[in-house]
């Protein structure tokens, strides 16, 4: 097993200042048991880190290539949440308006003056449906509106919330859908007006032209296994789990259909074909984190309003009956589609930043303070709900180089001039001339400390 998992390869790119986190990436594969994955980093709107490795397959024949797509379970609620949050800026939906206004369907069952912000926080009180939907329900986007519009809230919208795990992204997909002009999917207008002009590979809803050899097996677990693993997942949601009447069962469990018992089953052809803008996205990691730098740098390639990103930067406005999650069992927070940090989940360098992980576990997220998109996928499946050691020492990795470099930078501005002499304004002539793709991969440790630092400037 350690032969493997030592041989196992990486490869990619990281530029100066980053390679802790590509140090934290190997260690993975030698001390935290991954099988495969990738993680990618941007920074200032440049790519710094972009690394995969390990296998894509259970068997550990096949490598993990620079190509290779993965599914990403609840990751995909942060795409679905750009995609809400581009609508906003185009003015095709208000986040304060109520969700009946653009689907008055939607009114049914006491859900008239549910707005889209209650919505996209978990505090509609959707989680759960009365009865689980099959894939032919869920591949009709009619029937599909039909039979969520009748759903009645489990609480009184606005006093409480609970993770909208899978229901969440069938509701923005219908409201997309009746927003938009060209009454467009999610997972159309996502392509269209995201992906493509970003120029990234994720599909909400994989097209069947897209080879299936290039989606990465997913090595899962049955639900009952988590009774072992009470230490690392919240107790009262695993308990809650194995009740099939209970809010997070009828939450975490809304798919029912021939072959289908677990996460694990849901990473075939036809279930990536499906749009489940909650939980089926399917694409590369890269993608994922160049996404989030772009809104973490303002969103201006995508005509992202300052409106819209103060809403999406501001703190999560708590239910008024406080923060502890009716599906979860713990205390979390959210906001717009997105989950905020809190005290149990710190991510990013201030309470603006905003992502989402996936079940797995999976996770993307924009720092705008710092300028930073991050993503990071692997196709081993952990028990936790955050904070996978996995991914976290990933993110922590990253953290350090931030305050490293911004105390290089701090330390270069000392041992300038004043900014009234001739050297304060060469830099600030080379800062606005500074090259977007200048960023030197090549230079590692055993550079001279100068040179590094030479070139620090250039991304930090």
């Amino acid at each position: 097993m350690f032969d493997k998992v030592a041989q196992a390869r990486i490869d990619g790119t990281v530029a100066p200042g980053f390679e802790e986190v590509e140090a934290e990436f190997r260690q993975n594969f030698l001390e935290r048991d991954e099988l495969g994955a990738a993680c990618a980093i941007y920074h200032r709107g440049e790519k710094v880190v972009d690394l995969w490795g390990g296998y894509r397959d259970l068997q550990r024949r096949e490598p993990w290539q620079e190509d290779t797509l993965v599914l990403v379970y609840s990751t995909t609620k942060g795409l679905a949440g750009m995609t809400i949050a581009v609508a906003n800026s185009r003015g095709l939906l208000d986040y304060d308006e109520k969700v009946a206004s653009y689907w008055p369907e939607f009114a049914q069952g006491g859900k008239e003056n549910i707005t889209v912000k209650q919505l996209l926080s978990h505090q509609a009180g959707l989680s759960g449906l009365d009865k689980p939907l099959d894939l032919k329900t869920i591949a009709d986007p009619d029937s599909l509106a039909a039979t969520i519009a009748r759903q009645k809230p489990a609480w009184e919208p606005g006093t409480r919330h609970g993770y909208h795990g899978i229901s969440l992204g069938w509701y923005e997909g219908e409201l997309i859908r009746r927003v938009d002009p060209k009454h467009r999917s999610l997972g159309r207008f996502f392509h269209e007006e995201i992906a493509g002009p970003l120029g990234i590979e994720f599909y909400i809803g994989l097209p069947s032209t897209v080879p299936a050899s290039r989606v990465a097996e997913i090595k899962a677990f049955r639900p009952a296994r988590m009774l072992l693993h009470m230490n690392t997942m919240p107790a009262g949601m695993v308990l809650a789990l194995m009740n099939p009447r209970s809010l997070t069962s009828r939450s975490l469990n809304q798919i029912k259909d021939k072959g289908i018992s677990g996460p694990a089953d849901l990473n075939r052809p036809e279930i990536w074909a499906l749009e489940m803008p909650a939980l089926g996205g399917v694409g590369q990691v890269r993608g994922i984190a160049k996404a989030y730098g772009t809104f973490a740098t303002g969103g201006h390639e995508l005509g992202i309003t300052q409106e819209t990103l103060n809403a999406l930067t501001r703190s999560a406005a708590p239910p008024s009956q406080g923060i502890r999650d009716m599906v979860l069992h713990v205390d979390t927070t959210f906001s717009l589609g997105f989950i905020k940090p809190f005290p149990d989940f710190s991510f990013g360098t201030s309470v603006k930043a905003f992502g989402t992980p996936g079940f797995g576990i999976s996770f993307g997220y924009a720092d705008p303070d710092a300028q930073v998109g991050f993503a990071y996928a692997p196709n081993r499946m952990g028990f936790y709900n955050w904070d996978d050691p996995r991914e976290k020492a990933l993110r922590d990795a990253l953290i350090r180089c931030l305050r490293s470099r911004s105390a290089h930078l701090t330390r270069y501005f000392e041992a300038m001039p004043s900014r009234r002499g001739f050297g304060a304004r060469r830099w600030e002539n080379r800062d606005r001339r500074r090259p977007r793709g200048a960023i030197r991969v090549g230079l590692r440790p055993g550079v001279p400390h100068a040179l590094n630092l030479l070139w620090s400037y250039v991304i930090v």
